[in-house]
């Protein structure tokens, strides 16, 4: 099992995920190409071989009104290449998450383009690394808009009109207000697409599965040669203060928990009982979505060694199987 991160690596602040300048300044993805490789010794030197690349890799690629920017990822060919024989000789997995913004099932057909195009775009630079079928573009189904059957059917008609090579690297998830892994699985089975099982959402919105059968429904649904992967966050129970106004309809202050926020470290019991829960089922890794990101995977190591050093030992395995592939 390889345990994996989202984007910034917090323990080294000085590391840049992408090129944010903004589109006045030219920004391109050769930067952030530049930048990524530098991401990629530090997870090498930790020992860290997952991890989630910044949507924002390629700046504006997809942008309608900039065609300036569209052609990066073919300007990046031979960067492109090299980082991925970099990805591949240290065992990384690697992966997207598009943007909110990215709604491919969306009523508007200009945000549906839009989202399509990012897709694609996501897609042809993990195909431009000769990056293997691990590695995936990972989405939500999108809006409800008022008729459940209607949004899904939408969905699998955006998917069927992609081009091959980025229906071949998207992955569906479950998510948690509209979506349940249900939804997920009526997906696949009009599209084929993998699914990943997020255990937050899936407790905030469940369908009636208990948890280990959800996650076994959506582990099956990856090549047998293929390695799945699961989302795994717990929320944070800290009171959140929001400032009212202290008129009639709001006090001044209002104190509430987020459930479906992030907590900035993984509580690690629940980690290990989740694992406990998924023995004997096919492996899989594991991107943690914790606020304190690297800092948040390197603490769950520790607390596993501690608290449960069998399953330590496991992901020490795996971690350096990982790297001599």
């Amino acid at each position: 099992m390889r345990l994996g991160f989202v984007v910034k690596p917090l323990a080294r602040p000085e590391l840049k995920s992408h090129d944010s300048r903004r589109w006045q300044n030219s920004p391109h993805l050769s930067v952030s190409l530049a930048y990524l490789r530098d991401v990629f010794t530090y997870l090498g030197e930790a020992g860290i071989a997952m991890y989630r690349i910044s949507s924002e890799l390629a700046p504006y690629v997809t942008h309608p009104d900039m065609p300036q920017f569209h052609n990066q990822v073919a300007e990046c060919a031979a960067e492109l290449s090299q980082l991925g024989a970099v990805a591949r000789a240290g065992g990384l997995r690697l992966s997207f998450h598009p943007g909110q913004h990215v709604v491919l099932n969306s009523l508007d057909p200009r945000t549906a383009a839009v989202s399509a195009r990012d897709v694609t775009v996501q897609a042809a630079i993990l195909d431009a690394m000769m990056l293997g079928p691990e590695a995936v573009v990972i989405t939500h189904l999108g809006g409800v808009y008022g008729d459940r059957d209607a949004a899904r059917a939408r969905f699998v008609e955006a998917c069927a009109a992609l081009p091959e090579a980025a229906r071949r690297r998207l992955v569906l998830e479950n998510d948690d207000v509209r979506f349940t892994v249900s939804d997920a699985l009526w997906v696949h089975e009009r599209t084929g697409l993998r699914l990943v099982f997020d255990n937050l959402h899936h407790r905030l919105n469940g369908d009636g599965r208990p948890p280990c059968d959800a996650l076994a429904a959506c582990l099956a649904t990856w090549p047998a040669d293929v390695r799945p992967k699961i989302h795994f966050s717990t929320p944070r129970t800290e009171w959140l203060v929001e400032k009212g106004d202290g008129g009639e309809d709001k006090s001044p202050e209002v104190r509430q928990t987020r459930w479906n926020y992030h907590s900035d470290y993984v509580n690690p019991f629940e980690f290990i009982d989740f694992l406990r829960l998924a023995a004997g089922l096919r492996p899989f890794d594991v991107m943690l979505e914790a606020r304190a990101k690297d800092l948040a995977l390197r603490q769950l190591r520790e607390d596993l060694a501690r608290f449960a050093p069998d399953l330590a030992v496991m992901l020490h395995a795996s971690t350096l199987s990982g790297a001599a592939q």
